[in-house]
């Protein structure tokens, strides 16, 4: 009997995109009284660590030549 290579794959939403989320909910009931891109900043949060984390590769390879 062969048996399948099933792998489980878990989608969703991350904690920046909870947190925009709740942030642009907030916002639109007017709970908070923030300006749009400080709302949308968590938006970018993982985008932001994946530049940070070029930056210190970057910076490692410079050292090391």
């Amino acid at each position: 009997m062969k048996k399948d290579n099933q792998t489980a794959h878990s989608g969703g939403v991350g904690f920046f995109g909870l947190l925009g989320i709740l942030f642009i909910a907030l916002k639109l009931i007017g709970v908070i009284n923030w300006s749009w891109w400080l709302v949308t900043l968590p938006l970018w949060g993982g985008i932001a660590v994946v530049v940070i984390l070029v930056l210190i590769v970057y910076a490692a390879a410079a050292l090391i030549k």
